[in-house]
């Protein structure tokens, strides 16, 4: 019996399942939340199903979350996704359930509950639950899941620009087979505000760029006088990606108590150690973690031109 069977049996043992993912989400994380919780609703409609998490203004319009009492927690599977480390589940009462199972994309560096699936070479995890609905009869894929988990997977794949392989594309396949309209979601996901748009001029202007590492740091000052809220700075991590002459970079986001929050992203040098060192975590190519002050800012900027040093020169022996 593989992991995905295994999987399937506890979902059919338990009457009541609530779905968690990590904290501030992003459509991936969402995306393949919803899509599971739609794809077991629709195979198991005698069941409880839940996904909870706190409600984020930019990603209303996915789908909302629900509202779960301690109590229903009792005799319940609980199933984490999209989250590497325990300490980033939205919602600590993840190990009030009765059972317990990890359903990740990211490298295992905290193995947790009593299941793990976990395959750091997928794409996403929408895509991992678009293979296990379509593979594992009784489920199946719905137009409702399908939805969900097409956000999820053009999400972490930039429209497909990276961390697709030939699978990816045939998860693809498979949700292109119902009839939503996959025109319209392209374009809110890639559409920004007005607000947003003009402040992309403040971001172009102020970012630094040496050695080929870009950064920006915001402070709360900034970001209010701009109006943008609490998620509202999420568009200008993929600003960087455009220039030609960026191969790593960050954004530094201060939060209320002076710490900032970081995203780091690349073209190839590996910035998930590079999160290790600084609480946090991720992908190779995209990874989030947190800095204290400006002092271990200056010291992540430090880590980035050192590593796409390093990379470069990898890079030139190899050609």
């Amino acid at each position: 019996m593989d992991i995905q069977e295994k999987i399937l049996r506890q979902i059919e043992k338990y009457q009541t399942i609530i779905i968690h993912r990590h904290q501030r989400p992003d459509p991936d994380a969402i995306g393949s939340q919803l899509g599971l919780k739609a794809g077991l609703q629709a195979a198991f409609p005698e069941k409880n199903v839940y996904a909870v998490g706190k409600e984020i203004t930019g990603l209303t319009w996915v789908g909302s979350m629900d509202k779960v009492a301690d109590s229903i927690y009792d005799n319940a599977l609980v199933i984490v996704i999209d989250t590497a480390n325990s300490v980033r589940i939205d919602d600590d009462r993840f190990n009030k359930g009765d059972a317990l199972i990890k359903i990740d994309h990211h490298p295992n560096d905290e193995p947790y509950g009593d299941l793990m699936w976990v395959e750091p070479t997928r794409s996403s995890c929408s895509e991992m639950v678009t293979f296990f609905l379509d593979t594992n009869l009784p489920l199946q894929l719905t137009q409702d899941s399908a939805r969900d988990l097409y956000i999820g997977l053009v999400g972490d794949t930039g429209r497909f620009m990276y961390a697709s392989t030939p699978e990816t594309l045939i998860a693809a396949s498979k949700l292109y087979r119902f009839a939503i309209d996959f025109e319209k979601i392209n374009r809110r996901m890639s559409s920004i505000s007005l607000v947003q748009a003009r402040f992309s001029a403040v971001v172009y202007g102020e970012m630094k760029v040496e050695d080929a590492v870009g950064w920006i740091t915001l402070t709360r000052a900034e970001i209010e006088a701009a109006h943008l809220g609490s998620e509202g700075t999420n568009f200008i991590v993929g600003m960087f990606g455009a220039i030609k002459e960026v191969t790593a970079w960050a954004n530094f986001i201060e939060n209320d108590d002076g710490s900032f929050r970081v995203r780091l992203r690349s073209k190839g040098p590996n910035v998930n150690e590079i999160a290790k060192l600084h609480n946090g975590g991720g992908h190779d190519m995209a990874s989030g973690a947190k800095a204290k002050d400006l002092a271990e800012i200056d010291q992540i900027v430090k880590e980035l031109k050192t590593s796409t040093e390093a990379f470069k020169k990898q890079s030139f022996s190899m050609e």
